[in-house]
This record gives C-alpha cells, structure tokens and sequence, in this order.
C-alpha cells in the first residue's frame, strides 16, 4: 500500500456518475465520484452510504426533505432510505460503502455502472 494523493486520483477523469474505486478497507470500498445534475431515487436495503463532498455542494434529496453536504462535510444516508443526489453544480465526492452495495441500489437505469474502475 502506498500513500493515496485524492487530487491526483480526482484528475485521472471527467465522466459524471461512474464512481472510481482508489482503495478496499474492511469490506467497504473507498470511492471517488465527479457528479453534475441529478441521480435517481434509490436506495440501498442492507448497507449504509456514506457521501464526503471533497469540492462543490451537494444535496442529497429524501422524500421529506433536503440534505445539502458542503466541502469537507460528509453525510451517512442509513440503509433502506430513499435518496437521490442533486448536484447543482459540478461536485465532486468520496465514498465509503460496502463492496456489496450496487451502484444504483435497488433500481437498474441508464446511469447504473455494474462493476467501478480501479484508478
């Protein structure tokens, strides 16, 4: 293992929505993502989902209400919660959630990515 520079990942692509994976701690998966406009509602039935906004603001939609998620803040959707990202503006984001957990939870569209890039 070796020392991880997350601007230096961050700027090994552009592609909106398609998470990268940069590392594997206790079966959870360490992800980064850029993302721009808005998700779909989803959610995840048996794992949690942790959102760490590294640039930008993002707002992650429930049914009854809006998160918003500022730099260097971060925001734990709990298993089984709807929710469904909103980023106003190009954001950028780290994520840390199981291995088992699938990309767009429990619904499959457009958007979905079935198996995350290592970089």
């Amino acid at each position: 293992m070796s020392v991880i520079n997350i601007q230096e990942k961050f700027n090994l692509f552009s592609d909106y929505w398609s998470p990268k994976k940069i590392g594997e701690l206790n079966e959870q998966q360490i992800l980064l993502a850029k993302i721009k406009g808005e998700f779909v509602f989803h959610k995840h039935d048996n794992e949690d989902e942790l959102f760490m906004v590294q640039k930008g603001v993002l707002e992650i939609h429930l049914r009854d209400k809006i998160i918003t998620i500022n730099e260097g803040e971060f925001y734990i959707v709990p298993k089984g919660v709807e929710h469904k990202p909103v980023a106003k503006e190009e954001v950028f984001i780290l994520l840390f959630e199981p291995l088992t957990t699938k990309h767009t939870g429990d619904i499959v569209a457009n958007i979905t990515v079935e198996a995350y890039e290592s970089i």
